[in-house]
């Protein structure tokens, strides 16, 4: 089996739970550290040409992280591709045993049962707490309707205050942000890499939390100690 990933999340999956099926991954594919594979371009702008002189068996992919074009090229060319729809922890799970399987794993592996594990032993949150979370500035947007991170945050407690907006990654000036009054700012290190310096300063008078991207946004090996790392930089920043 060859596979080429063009999701960070799957090819840490991936190449954790079957050596050696990796074939190719994206620039942006950084675990695990000194994975050695061919890389073939971003997740929105991948070399198709490169990835077909791989001549993978399966090209894993994510409905949101990649463009309908490059995977309709890659199956107009003969290639298997397989396409994930994450919105929810639950939905993480179902589709990582789905991605791991066509993929040859030969059993589900422990990490995945730790994961599951760790997400289903949560207790329910009180009192609850209102965020934004922006993702990016220079125009600032943030966490809307329907996505994963938010359903992440919603399960430790955390209110999305844009969690009914229309759009998934809307875009909102800073100023109806701080004028939101939210008990929380939440900012994760991507896809904007938000630091002390950068990011906080907007919102003065408000506890920020500086969180860990991949526990908010990577849906694989990373799930089974994100509630832990998320739960304390959260408790953290109201203290």
């Amino acid at each position: 089996m060859r596979v080429v990933s063009l999701v960070p999340s799957l090819t840490e999956a991936v190449a954790r739970t079957v050596p050696g099926a990796l074939a190719g991954a994206t620039d942006w594919c950084s675990r695990p550290a000194g994975l050695d594979v061919v890389r073939v371009g971003g997740t929105k702008n991948p070399e198709t040409d490169r990835i077909l002189s791989l001549a993978p068996d399966l090209v894993v992919a994510n409905e949101e992280e990649n463009r309908a074009p490059d995977l309709d090229a890659l199956r107009t060319a003969g290639v298997e591709v397989l396409v994930t729809e994450v919105r929810t922890v639950p939905q993480a799970f179902t589709e990582l045993d789905r991605v791991l399987t066509a993929c040859g794993a030969p059993s589900r592996p422990r990490w995945l049962d730790e994961a599951e594990a760790a997400w289903a032993g949560l207790p329910e949150p009180r009192p609850r707490v209102t965020a934004v979370v922006p993702v990016w500035r220079r125009p600032w947007m943030v966490l809307g309707r329907d996505t994963f991170a938010g359903d992440v945050l919603s399960r430790l407690g955390v209110e999305n205050l844009h969690a009914r907006h229309a759009e998934r990654y809307p875009r909102i000036p800073v100023e109806d942000l701080r004028a939101a009054r939210p008990d929380l700012v939440v900012l994760p290190d991507e896809p904007y890499r938000f630091t002390a310096d950068d990011g906080p300063e907007a919102f003065p008078g408000l506890p920020c939390a500086l969180v860990d991207g991949r526990s908010l946004t990577w849906y694989g090996p990373s799930l089974a100690g994100a509630p832990r790392a998320l739960g304390a930089a959260l408790r953290a920043a109201r203290r």
